[in-house]
């Protein structure tokens, strides 16, 4: 299942640039935490400092997603993508 996961995984990645509209800002970060946890595994690192605004959210993000396995948070990007998807054909 993993690879069948993985290529579900990148073709949602490639599939999320392709819609008509951008993600906001909320959604932006949610892809973002999706990706890093299942590319990379639990967030590392210190969180950024009082005035990295974006890099506070992006770290923040991620780290609730701890514990997270990377198939399983694979699948759920790839569940968010499908959502952005089937909105963006409204």
């Amino acid at each position: 299942m993993s690879e069948e996961l993985t290529a579900k995984f990148e073709q949602a990645s490639k599939d999320v640039t392709q819609l008509s509209e951008a993600p906001d800002n909320m959604q932006k970060l949610r892809l973002y935490a999706l990706y890093k946890q299942s590319t990379v595994g639990d967030c590392t690192g210190a969180r950024p400092g009082m005035m990295d605004f974006v890099g506070k959210a992006k770290y923040d993000g991620w780290k609730a997603l701890e514990g997270t396995s990377t198939d399983e948070a694979k699948q759920m990007y790839i569940d968010f993508v499908e959502e952005l998807k089937a909105a963006d054909k409204k």
